[in-house]
Protein backbone atom coordinates (compact mmCIF):
# COMPACT_ATOMS: atom_id res chain seq x y z
CA UNK A 1 0.00 0.00 0.00
CA UNK A 2 1.57 3.35 -0.63
CA UNK A 3 2.11 6.05 2.04
CA UNK A 4 -0.27 8.93 2.45
CA UNK A 5 0.66 12.44 1.85
CA UNK A 6 2.54 13.81 5.08
CA UNK A 7 -0.10 17.01 5.38
CA UNK A 8 0.26 19.33 7.68
CA UNK A 9 -1.01 17.73 11.30
CA UNK A 10 -4.70 18.79 12.44
CA UNK A 11 -4.81 20.24 15.65
CA UNK A 12 -7.09 18.18 17.77
CA UNK A 13 -10.81 20.21 18.50
CA UNK A 14 -12.51 20.97 15.28
CA UNK A 15 -15.06 18.29 15.65
CA UNK A 16 -15.94 19.79 19.31
CA UNK A 17 -16.07 22.98 17.82
CA UNK A 18 -18.03 21.67 14.59
CA UNK A 19 -20.88 19.77 17.62
CA UNK A 20 -20.31 22.63 20.17
CA UNK A 21 -19.61 26.42 19.23
CA UNK A 22 -23.18 28.69 19.56
CA UNK A 23 -24.72 25.63 20.28
CA UNK A 24 -25.57 25.91 24.24
CA UNK A 25 -28.95 24.57 25.05
CA UNK A 26 -29.74 27.18 27.62
CA UNK A 27 -29.88 30.25 25.05
CA UNK A 28 -33.24 28.79 24.63
CA UNK A 29 -36.14 29.07 27.01
CA UNK A 30 -37.14 25.10 26.18
CA UNK A 31 -33.19 24.14 26.19
CA UNK A 32 -33.86 22.32 22.98
CA UNK A 33 -30.07 20.35 21.98
CA UNK A 34 -31.25 21.10 18.45
CA UNK A 35 -31.08 24.96 17.28
CA UNK A 36 -34.69 25.94 16.37
CA UNK A 37 -35.39 27.47 13.12
CA UNK A 38 -36.42 30.85 13.85
CA UNK A 39 -38.79 31.22 10.82
CA UNK A 40 -40.66 35.24 11.80
CA UNK A 41 -40.07 37.42 9.49
CA UNK A 42 -40.33 41.20 11.94
CA UNK A 43 -39.10 40.99 15.97
CA UNK A 44 -41.20 42.53 18.63
CA UNK A 45 -40.20 45.92 19.78
CA UNK A 46 -39.94 46.80 23.75
CA UNK A 47 -41.16 50.48 22.83
CA UNK A 48 -41.15 52.75 19.72
CA UNK A 49 -37.53 53.41 18.59
CA UNK A 50 -36.31 50.89 20.59
CA UNK A 51 -34.86 47.34 19.29
CA UNK A 52 -33.84 43.89 21.14
CA UNK A 53 -31.55 41.78 19.71
CA UNK A 54 -33.23 41.41 16.65
CA UNK A 55 -35.22 43.44 14.55
CA UNK A 56 -36.14 41.89 11.31
CA UNK A 57 -35.66 39.34 9.41
CA UNK A 58 -32.97 40.00 6.83
CA UNK A 59 -30.49 42.09 9.34
CA UNK A 60 -30.38 39.43 12.03
CA UNK A 61 -32.04 36.13 12.95
CA UNK A 62 -31.13 34.04 15.72
CA UNK A 63 -30.84 30.48 13.80
CA UNK A 64 -28.42 32.19 11.27
CA UNK A 65 -26.61 33.60 14.62
CA UNK A 66 -25.76 30.54 15.90
CA UNK A 67 -24.47 29.32 12.06
CA UNK A 68 -22.26 32.38 11.59
CA UNK A 69 -20.84 31.56 15.41
CA UNK A 70 -19.67 28.29 14.81
CA UNK A 71 -18.50 28.91 11.34
CA UNK A 72 -16.24 31.82 12.50
CA UNK A 73 -14.65 29.04 14.98
CA UNK A 74 -14.16 26.86 12.29
CA UNK A 75 -11.66 28.91 10.52
CA UNK A 76 -10.03 30.47 14.01
CA UNK A 77 -11.91 33.70 12.97
CA UNK A 78 -13.67 36.53 15.23
CA UNK A 79 -16.46 37.37 12.53
CA UNK A 80 -18.10 35.03 9.58
CA UNK A 81 -21.34 36.47 7.57
CA UNK A 82 -23.39 34.51 5.51
CA UNK A 83 -25.26 34.94 1.78
CA UNK A 84 -27.70 33.28 0.08
CA UNK A 85 -25.12 32.08 -1.92
CA UNK A 86 -21.96 31.49 -2.72
CA UNK A 87 -22.03 33.71 -5.64
CA UNK A 88 -23.56 36.66 -3.17
CA UNK A 89 -20.78 36.16 -1.02
CA UNK A 90 -18.23 36.68 -4.04
CA UNK A 91 -20.87 39.94 -4.86
CA UNK A 92 -20.61 41.09 -1.04
CA UNK A 93 -16.40 40.59 -1.51
CA UNK A 94 -16.49 42.51 -4.59
CA UNK A 95 -18.57 45.62 -3.63
CA UNK A 96 -16.01 46.06 -0.94
CA UNK A 97 -14.29 48.00 -4.30
CA UNK A 98 -15.10 51.71 -5.33
CA UNK A 99 -15.12 53.20 -8.78
CA UNK A 100 -11.06 53.44 -9.91
CA UNK A 101 -9.85 50.61 -7.70
CA UNK A 102 -8.26 48.02 -9.16
CA UNK A 103 -8.79 44.42 -8.65
CA UNK A 104 -6.98 41.22 -9.33
CA UNK A 105 -8.34 38.11 -9.65
CA UNK A 106 -6.40 34.42 -10.27
CA UNK A 107 -7.28 33.29 -13.99
CA UNK A 108 -7.98 29.75 -13.31
CA UNK A 109 -11.47 30.23 -10.50
CA UNK A 110 -14.60 28.93 -10.74
CA UNK A 111 -16.28 30.38 -13.78
CA UNK A 112 -18.52 32.16 -12.42
CA UNK A 113 -16.07 34.40 -10.51
CA UNK A 114 -14.68 35.91 -13.26
CA UNK A 115 -17.89 36.38 -14.90
CA UNK A 116 -19.01 38.76 -11.73
CA UNK A 117 -15.97 40.34 -11.51
CA UNK A 118 -15.75 41.41 -15.14
CA UNK A 119 -19.19 42.76 -15.78
CA UNK A 120 -19.10 44.41 -11.78
CA UNK A 121 -16.05 45.72 -12.17
CA UNK A 122 -17.23 47.12 -16.19
CA UNK A 123 -20.35 48.27 -14.79
CA UNK A 124 -18.20 50.80 -11.65
CA UNK A 125 -15.29 51.59 -13.61
CA UNK A 126 -13.17 49.24 -11.14
CA UNK A 127 -9.54 47.95 -12.39
CA UNK A 128 -9.27 44.20 -12.99
CA UNK A 129 -6.21 42.14 -13.93
CA UNK A 130 -6.44 38.13 -14.46
CA UNK A 131 -3.36 36.54 -13.17
CA UNK A 132 -1.62 33.26 -12.79
CA UNK A 133 -0.86 33.93 -9.30
CA UNK A 134 1.06 30.32 -8.61
CA UNK A 135 3.52 32.42 -10.01
CA UNK A 136 4.26 35.28 -7.58
CA UNK A 137 6.28 37.51 -10.43
CA UNK A 138 2.59 37.63 -12.39
CA UNK A 139 1.39 39.01 -9.25
CA UNK A 140 4.17 41.77 -8.89
CA UNK A 141 3.84 42.95 -12.65
CA UNK A 142 -0.08 43.14 -12.02
CA UNK A 143 -0.01 45.06 -8.89
CA UNK A 144 -1.05 48.79 -9.30
CA UNK A 145 -0.93 51.57 -6.95
CA UNK A 146 -4.94 51.46 -6.72
CA UNK A 147 -5.11 47.97 -5.91
CA UNK A 148 -7.78 47.36 -3.48
CA UNK A 149 -8.64 43.60 -3.65
CA UNK A 150 -6.67 40.38 -4.58
CA UNK A 151 -8.97 37.61 -5.02
CA UNK A 152 -7.87 33.40 -5.40
CA UNK A 153 -9.11 30.49 -5.16
CA UNK A 154 -6.89 27.31 -4.29
CA UNK A 155 -7.14 24.59 -4.97
CA UNK A 156 -8.19 26.21 -8.19
CA UNK A 157 -11.43 25.26 -10.35
CA UNK A 158 -11.22 23.41 -12.14
CA UNK A 159 -7.64 22.75 -12.92
CA UNK A 160 -6.61 22.40 -8.89
CA UNK A 161 -3.84 25.29 -9.13
CA UNK A 162 -2.48 25.39 -5.53
CA UNK A 163 -1.21 29.02 -4.42
CA UNK A 164 1.49 30.16 -1.67
CA UNK A 165 -1.06 31.76 0.68
CA UNK A 166 1.45 32.88 3.49
CA UNK A 167 3.84 34.06 0.36
CA UNK A 168 0.92 35.97 -1.14
CA UNK A 169 0.12 37.82 2.22
CA UNK A 170 3.65 38.99 2.50
CA UNK A 171 3.75 40.23 -1.30
CA UNK A 172 0.39 42.18 -0.37
CA UNK A 173 1.45 43.43 3.23
CA UNK A 174 4.72 44.94 1.71
CA UNK A 175 3.42 47.02 -0.78
CA UNK A 176 3.72 50.46 -0.35
CA UNK A 177 1.59 49.99 2.76
CA UNK A 178 -1.36 49.90 0.65
CA UNK A 179 -4.09 47.98 2.91
CA UNK A 180 -4.92 45.41 0.04
CA UNK A 181 -7.70 43.66 0.82
CA UNK A 182 -6.17 39.59 0.59
CA UNK A 183 -9.48 36.61 -0.51
CA UNK A 184 -8.87 33.63 -0.68
CA UNK A 185 -11.98 30.83 -1.75
CA UNK A 186 -11.51 27.92 0.53
CA UNK A 187 -14.92 25.87 -0.83
CA UNK A 188 -12.66 23.17 -2.20
CA UNK A 189 -10.90 22.26 1.27
CA UNK A 190 -13.31 23.85 3.77
CA UNK A 191 -11.67 24.81 6.98
CA UNK A 192 -11.09 21.25 7.93
CA UNK A 193 -8.35 21.15 5.41
CA UNK A 194 -7.07 24.66 5.10
CA UNK A 195 -8.00 27.80 6.92
CA UNK A 196 -6.42 30.87 5.15
CA UNK A 197 -6.82 33.37 7.79
CA UNK A 198 -3.95 31.38 9.34
CA UNK A 199 -1.95 32.21 6.72
CA UNK A 200 -2.60 36.18 6.37
CA UNK A 201 -5.66 35.84 4.06
CA UNK A 202 -7.83 38.80 5.47
CA UNK A 203 -11.51 37.48 3.92
CA UNK A 204 -11.89 33.92 3.31
CA UNK A 205 -15.09 32.92 1.40
CA UNK A 206 -17.29 29.39 0.92
CA UNK A 207 -19.86 28.31 -1.34
CA UNK A 208 -21.56 26.42 1.72
CA UNK A 209 -23.55 24.83 -1.12
CA UNK A 210 -20.68 22.23 -1.77
CA UNK A 211 -18.67 20.69 1.25
CA UNK A 212 -19.62 22.51 4.49
CA UNK A 213 -23.32 21.38 3.93
CA UNK A 214 -22.70 18.11 1.84
CA UNK A 215 -26.03 16.83 1.64
CA UNK A 216 -26.34 18.67 -2.21
CA UNK A 217 -29.49 20.29 -0.91
CA UNK A 218 -28.94 24.12 0.15
CA UNK A 219 -27.62 27.21 -1.74
CA UNK A 220 -25.85 29.30 0.04
CA UNK A 221 -22.36 31.32 0.87
CA UNK A 222 -20.06 32.75 3.68
CA UNK A 223 -16.67 34.63 4.34
CA UNK A 224 -15.04 34.94 7.37
CA UNK A 225 -12.76 37.64 8.96
CA UNK A 226 -11.27 38.66 11.51
CA UNK A 227 -11.34 42.58 11.39
CA UNK A 228 -14.13 44.43 12.46
CA UNK A 229 -14.19 46.54 9.62
CA UNK A 230 -14.91 44.27 6.85
CA UNK A 231 -17.31 42.59 9.06
CA UNK A 232 -19.13 45.93 8.75
CA UNK A 233 -18.75 46.19 5.19
CA UNK A 234 -20.19 43.07 4.37
CA UNK A 235 -22.76 42.77 6.86
CA UNK A 236 -24.21 46.01 4.79
CA UNK A 237 -23.60 44.19 1.56
CA UNK A 238 -26.00 40.87 3.29
CA UNK A 239 -28.84 43.59 4.07
CA UNK A 240 -28.38 46.38 1.43
CA UNK A 241 -27.95 43.92 -1.49
CA UNK A 242 -30.86 41.56 0.30
CA UNK A 243 -28.52 38.65 -0.09
CA UNK A 244 -29.62 36.79 3.75
CA UNK A 245 -30.01 33.52 3.89
CA UNK A 246 -33.66 31.71 4.94
CA UNK A 247 -33.24 30.39 8.17
CA UNK A 248 -34.23 26.93 7.14
CA UNK A 249 -31.08 26.67 5.21
CA UNK A 250 -28.93 28.14 7.96
CA UNK A 251 -30.52 25.35 9.66
CA UNK A 252 -29.23 22.62 7.30
CA UNK A 253 -25.95 23.93 7.32
CA UNK A 254 -25.50 23.77 11.25
CA UNK A 255 -26.43 20.44 11.10
CA UNK A 256 -24.29 18.94 8.46
CA UNK A 257 -21.27 20.70 10.10
CA UNK A 258 -21.92 18.44 12.78
CA UNK A 259 -20.13 15.48 10.36
CA UNK A 260 -18.21 17.92 8.39
CA UNK A 261 -15.02 16.21 9.92
CA UNK A 262 -15.56 13.18 9.55
CA UNK A 263 -17.37 13.61 5.51
CA UNK A 264 -14.07 15.36 4.68
CA UNK A 265 -11.75 12.31 5.80
CA UNK A 266 -14.06 10.21 3.68
CA UNK A 267 -13.38 12.01 0.83
CA UNK A 268 -9.95 12.77 0.99
CA UNK A 269 -9.62 9.15 1.11
CA UNK A 270 -11.30 7.81 -1.70
CA UNK A 271 -10.62 10.89 -3.86
CA UNK A 272 -6.63 9.91 -3.31
CA UNK A 273 -7.36 6.00 -4.06
CA UNK A 274 -9.47 7.58 -7.05
CA UNK A 275 -6.13 9.08 -8.34
CA UNK A 276 -3.88 6.56 -7.95
CA UNK A 277 -5.88 4.32 -10.14
CA UNK A 278 -6.53 7.32 -12.58
CA UNK A 279 -2.40 7.79 -12.57
CA UNK A 280 -2.03 4.26 -13.92
CA UNK A 281 -4.73 3.97 -16.49
CA UNK A 282 -3.56 3.81 -20.09
CA UNK A 283 -6.50 6.03 -21.54
CA UNK A 284 -5.51 9.01 -18.82
CA UNK A 285 -3.20 11.31 -20.05
CA UNK A 286 -2.30 13.56 -16.83
CA UNK A 287 -4.26 13.36 -13.10
CA UNK A 288 -4.71 16.58 -11.06
CA UNK A 289 -5.04 15.76 -7.85
CA UNK A 290 -2.38 17.82 -5.22
CA UNK A 291 -1.94 14.80 -2.56
CA UNK A 292 -0.07 13.43 -5.72
CA UNK A 293 3.80 13.56 -5.83
CA UNK A 294 3.16 14.57 -9.39
CA UNK A 295 1.41 17.39 -8.88
CA UNK A 296 3.42 20.97 -9.46
CA UNK A 297 2.48 22.22 -6.29
CA UNK A 298 2.90 18.81 -4.16
CA UNK A 299 4.65 19.90 -1.48
CA UNK A 300 3.55 23.50 -0.87
CA UNK A 301 0.05 21.63 -0.72
CA UNK A 302 1.79 19.45 2.09
CA UNK A 303 3.33 22.46 4.20
CA UNK A 304 -0.02 24.73 3.59
CA UNK A 305 -2.89 22.26 3.83
CA UNK A 306 -4.32 19.61 6.36
CA UNK A 307 -5.65 17.90 3.56
CA UNK A 308 -7.28 17.33 0.83
CA UNK A 309 -11.01 16.81 -0.40
CA UNK A 310 -12.45 14.63 -2.74
CA UNK A 311 -12.03 17.02 -5.77
CA UNK A 312 -9.41 16.34 -9.00
CA UNK A 313 -9.68 16.50 -12.56
CA UNK A 314 -8.15 14.53 -15.24
CA UNK A 315 -7.60 14.74 -18.70
CA UNK A 316 -8.71 12.00 -21.08
CA UNK A 317 -7.02 10.61 -23.96
CA UNK A 318 -8.92 11.91 -27.07
CA UNK A 319 -10.73 14.56 -28.00
CA UNK A 320 -14.46 15.76 -27.44
CA UNK A 321 -15.79 12.48 -29.34
CA UNK A 322 -14.43 10.72 -26.93
CA UNK A 323 -15.12 12.80 -23.90
CA UNK A 324 -19.05 12.56 -24.86
CA UNK A 325 -18.76 8.71 -25.18
CA UNK A 326 -16.90 8.46 -21.14
CA UNK A 327 -19.69 11.07 -20.02
CA UNK A 328 -22.19 8.66 -21.59
CA UNK A 329 -20.87 5.45 -20.38
CA UNK A 330 -20.90 6.21 -17.06
CA UNK A 331 -23.55 4.46 -14.53
CA UNK A 332 -22.72 5.46 -10.83
CA UNK A 333 -21.18 9.33 -11.20
CA UNK A 334 -24.09 11.17 -11.74
CA UNK A 335 -23.23 14.38 -14.61
CA UNK A 336 -24.23 17.53 -12.62
CA UNK A 337 -22.70 20.98 -11.67
CA UNK A 338 -21.83 22.09 -8.47
CA UNK A 339 -19.37 19.44 -6.13
CA UNK A 340 -19.05 18.04 -2.76
CA UNK A 341 -21.95 16.10 -1.63
CA UNK A 342 -21.86 12.55 -0.53
CA UNK A 343 -23.01 11.01 -4.46
CA UNK A 344 -20.21 11.27 -6.99
CA UNK A 345 -20.48 13.62 -9.80
CA UNK A 346 -18.41 14.39 -13.07
CA UNK A 347 -18.49 17.40 -15.02
CA UNK A 348 -16.82 18.90 -18.47
CA UNK A 349 -15.80 22.42 -16.98
CA UNK A 350 -15.62 23.87 -20.64
CA UNK A 351 -19.30 23.36 -21.42
CA UNK A 352 -20.76 23.59 -17.92
CA UNK A 353 -18.56 25.73 -14.93
CA UNK A 354 -16.33 27.56 -17.49
CA UNK A 355 -19.04 27.83 -20.41
CA UNK A 356 -19.05 31.81 -19.65
CA UNK A 357 -15.01 32.07 -21.14
CA UNK A 358 -14.10 32.40 -24.54
CA UNK A 359 -12.59 29.62 -26.63
CA UNK A 360 -9.27 31.17 -26.60
CA UNK A 361 -9.45 31.52 -22.99
CA UNK A 362 -10.51 28.20 -21.91
CA UNK A 363 -7.57 27.28 -24.24
CA UNK A 364 -5.21 29.37 -22.77
CA UNK A 365 -5.91 28.15 -18.89
CA UNK A 366 -5.90 24.65 -20.39
CA UNK A 367 -9.46 23.85 -20.12
CA UNK A 368 -10.00 21.40 -22.79
CA UNK A 369 -12.48 19.81 -24.10
CA UNK A 370 -10.90 16.41 -22.80
CA UNK A 371 -10.53 18.27 -19.12
CA UNK A 372 -12.89 15.94 -16.96
CA UNK A 373 -13.73 17.43 -13.53
CA UNK A 374 -14.94 14.86 -10.49
CA UNK A 375 -16.21 15.36 -7.62
CA UNK A 376 -15.58 12.07 -5.73
CA UNK A 377 -18.41 11.02 -3.25
CA UNK A 378 -18.61 8.71 -0.49
CA UNK A 379 -19.57 5.41 -2.68
CA UNK A 380 -17.33 2.11 -1.78
CA UNK A 381 -14.09 3.22 -3.55
CA UNK A 382 -14.21 -0.28 -5.46
CA UNK A 383 -17.46 0.97 -7.01
CA UNK A 384 -16.30 4.09 -8.09
CA UNK A 385 -13.10 2.68 -10.11
CA UNK A 386 -15.30 -0.28 -11.57
CA UNK A 387 -17.65 2.98 -13.10
CA UNK A 388 -14.84 4.74 -13.98
CA UNK A 389 -12.70 1.81 -15.57
CA UNK A 390 -15.69 0.84 -17.91
CA UNK A 391 -16.70 4.15 -18.53
CA UNK A 392 -13.04 4.91 -19.73
CA UNK A 393 -12.99 1.80 -22.07
CA UNK A 394 -15.78 2.24 -23.62
CA UNK A 395 -14.56 5.85 -24.54
CA UNK A 396 -11.66 4.78 -26.79
CA UNK A 397 -13.87 2.30 -28.90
Amino acid sequence: MEEAPRFRPQPKGFATKALHTGQDPGQWKSHCVVIPITMSATFEQPLPNEFGEFAYGRIGNPTRNVLEKCLADLDDGKFCVTFSSGTGAIMAAASLAKTNDHIICSGDVYGGTTHLLRNHCEQYEIGLDIVDPTDLNNLKKAMKKNTKMVLIETPSNPLMKVVDIAAVSKLLKSFNNQNIIFVVDNTFLTPYFQRPLELGADIVLYSLSKYMNGHTDVIMGAAVTNCPKLEDKLKFAQSAIGIAPSPFDCYQVNRSLKTLALRMEAHSRNSLIVARFLENHPFVERVLHPGLPSHPQHELTLKQSYGHSGMMAFYLKGNKDNTAKFMKALKLFLVAGSLGGPESLVSIPASLSHASLTAQEREKLGITDNLVRMSVGLEDTECIISDLDQALKLSQQ
